[in-house]
């Protein structure tokens, strides 16, 4: 008990740390919408500022495209979670605007397996080929609904000359979530997805990243408008910090690069 409050007294000093005599808003639910890249960290971060605060969080889980959409549709969206690239063109065409961006972290691609199960070479683009055409069945999130994933996916299978005969074999799923709902539940051979998802997922499912050649390094980012609220902004204070950045990386959601 005195190491549960110990840490609750932790977090609501980081909260509260450079806002001066301001006291944290109390009583306001925080709306959330990310990628499902960081769904386990991002759950388990908000859980500790809902504990730490009193405020409530409302995490909505998507792919980087459709969470991006999402976010713009929604007036009550306070943090956005996606790929930079997204944030750019969105704010480009006006679409976002009056706001900050900072670079969350970065996850790189790869193929997984039903845990338990002989894991293949997919270390070259040969043995990545005779992967592919070895499975049977193979889930991948839906590039039509902006998944990075896929969209890099079906580019890699058309580079490596099998797109006919992978083709049949795919099923798209909703995003990189229920990807490795099919993989665990071994309702397909081969799954491929964010390392980070494949990793929250199940550790052992990861058969590996992609070859050298076609590696697929994705960076994900903290969007909001300037005038977010005190709530808001306390939580970005958590996720930005030491503690968010500990589960962050322990869910496979690397630091960003060095600039």
């Amino acid at each position: 008990m005195k190491t549960s409050m110990f840490i609750v007294s932790l977090l609501v000093s980081a909260l509260t740390a450079g806002a001066g005599s301001a006291q944290p808003a109390k009583g306001e639910t925080v709306k959330i919408y990310a990628a499902a890249v960081v769904k386990t960290p991002l759950t388990a971060i908000a859980a500790d500022y809902e504990k730490a605060t009193g405020n409530k969080v409302a995490l909505v889980f998507d792919t980087a495209g459709a969470t991006e959409q999402r976010f713009r549709a929604d007036p009550e969206a306070a943090l956005l979670i996606t790929n930079p690239v997204l944030i750019q063109r969105a704010e480009g065409a006006g679409a976002l605007k009056d706001g900050t961006t900072t670079l969350l972290g970065r996850t790189v691609a790869g193929v997984a397996v039903p845990p338990g199960s002989a894991k293949p070479d997919v270390s070259t683009p040969e043995r990545l080929k005779a992967a592919l055409l070895s499975a049977k069945r193979i889930a991948v999130s839906d590039p039509s609904r902006g998944a990075t994933v896929g969209t890099h996916f079906m580019k890699m299978i058309e580079s490596l000359g099998v797109k006919d005969q992978v083709l049949p074999k795919i099923t798209f799923a909703r995003d990189g979530l229920e990807t490795m709902r099919l993989v665990v539940d071994r309702k397909v051979d081969i799954g491929v997805s964010q390392s980070s998802e494949i990793v929250q997922a199940s550790p052992d499912a990861m058969a590996g990243p992609f070859p050298r050649e076609f590696a697929l390094v994705t960076d994900f980012s903290l969007w909001h408008r300037a005038n977010i609220s005190p709530a808001a902004r306390d939580f970005v204070a958590l996720l930005m910090g030491p503690a968010g950045r500990e589960k962050l990386t322990a869910e496979g959601i690397m630091p960003p690069a060095a600039r």
